[in-house]
């Protein structure tokens, strides 16, 4: 597949191009902003104070929770902007499919009859992105660098 892309000559690689770009910016812009609203807003500090009532109840060590905190937050705020860009895309989606991982544990853990409204459609859309083939994805960095 050539990197210039005409939709008018072949609607169907138009269509997977525009999937796979619609899907990854939404994605993209959902962890960002949820990255961003607890590195900046929340501060890891709110994040951690959140986390560690209900995960000390569960004998959860502090460690552990500080831990959690920076990595969800950071990944979250660093594997967003990835994703927005189309760069390192698979590495974002490993690290977010662990971060996924880690707060339906917790989520788990907090509170067992828990509302997956918020996170099961992320892990969806992760798992959409991560069976996307990447020649469907021209709309990104990694297309650009991977076809030079």
């Amino acid at each position: 597949m050539s990197t210039t892309l005409l939709c008018h000559e072949n609607i169907i690689a138009c269509n997977h191009a525009v999937l796979a770009l619609t899907v990854r910016l939404f994605l993209g812009i959902v962890f960002f902003l949820q990255g961003y609203d607890k590195v900046f807003k929340v501060k890891i500090a709110g994040v951690i104070e959140a986390l560690s009532e209900p995960m000390s109840t569960n004998h959860i060590a502090k460690p552990v929770v500080v831990l959690a905190a920076y990595y969800t937050s950071f990944v979250e705020l660093i594997a967003g902007i990835f994703l927005i860009l189309g760069l390192f895309t698979n590495f974002a989606l490993y690290a977010l499919g662990l971060d996924i991982v880690m707060v339906a544990f917790a989520m788990g853990l907090a509170k067992p009859m828990w509302d997956m409204h918020h996170v099961f459609p992320r892990l969806i859309l992760i798992v959409i992105l991560l069976a996307i083939p990447p020649h469907w994805d021209v709309y990104s960095l990694d297309f650009l660098i991977h076809t030079k």
